[in-house]
């Protein structure tokens, strides 16, 4: 099994994001135990492993949706699940989520599906949330399309639509959720291209959760590896080196699309 890193990030940053001796559980059912591992500022941090490894489960609880069975995230050195309702809510207001439905209302149009945030959570008035959506919008890709309903877009768009929205208000830490599924391999790859511009030109801390082996390669800075069986990370660092030297035949098998038999 690969070493994991320690709780102290390379050259003496402090990570964004620390995970400290996770467990994850549903009643008695296991899904994850052990868990520890830093997303540094301003990285594209990928969770990778294969279906029903607990991929998804890991992101409701470093974005504050269910409390660990053990263990225990960190913001900046601050404590998620120990400090009282309020101040988890204060926390989350940093952090954007992309979900694998894009979670876009169908009845509202792509402008006022992003302004949904800045009316709740900012004091900014009716023309000034109008620009800022259509600001967001177009940081996607996405400018002229304001008043389009999330039925008369692509899947592409739509996917780039919930990114907008996620990024309503400026947070400094991004979750995304399989964004490529459903995309063709061009629309991804379009998608991939965006993750980075937003990395390198705001210097958003990114954190995705996917299984395209494509885009885990593309855009990945570091990543932890969930094993099914084994109910743990197997493998901790940059998926390319860990592609070029896999420390473990299942990590082999996963990033190399091969029979864990071979």
């Amino acid at each position: 099994m690969a070493s994991t890193s320690s709780l102290s990030p390379d050259r003496g940053v402090r990570p964004r994001i620390a995970v400290v001796d996770l467990d994850m559980a549903y009643g008695g059912l296991v899904i994850q135990r052990n868990l520890s591992f830093t997303v540094r500022p301003a990285e594209i941090f990928v969770v990778m492993g294969g279906s029903g490894c607990g991929k998804s489960t890991l992101l409701r609880h470093l974005v504050g949706l269910k409390a660990p069975a053990r263990g225990d995230v960190l913001y900046d050195g601050q404590s998620l699940w120990t400090v009282d309702p309020a101040e988890r809510e204060d926390m989350m207001r940093r952090v954007g989520v992309v979900y694998q439905s894009n979670a876009l209302w169908s009845s509202l149009t792509l402008s006022e599906n992003v302004a949904l945030l800045l009316e709740e959570f900012t004091d900014l008035g009716e023309g000034e949330i109008r620009d800022a959506a259509a600001l967001k919008l177009a940081l996607v890709g996405l400018a002229g399309f304001e008043d389009y309903y999330p039925s008369e877009v692509s899947g592409g768009m739509a996917k780039r639509a919930g990114l907008a929205r996620a990024l309503a208000l400026d947070p400094e830490i991004l979750f995304l959720d399989e964004p490529s599924t459903g995309l063709d391999p061009i629309s991804a790859r379009l998608l991939d291209d965006l993750i980075l511009d937003l990395r390198d030109g705001l210097g958003t801390t990114v954190v995705v959760v996917t299984h395209d082996l494509a885009s885990i390669q593309a855009i990945g800075d570091n990543s932890v590896f969930l094993d099914t069986e084994t109910k743990t990370m197997m493998a901790h660092g940059d998926p390319k080196a860990l592609l070029a030297d896999p420390p473990h035949p299942r990590v082999r098998a996963f990033l190399h699309r091969e029979s864990v038999s071979r």
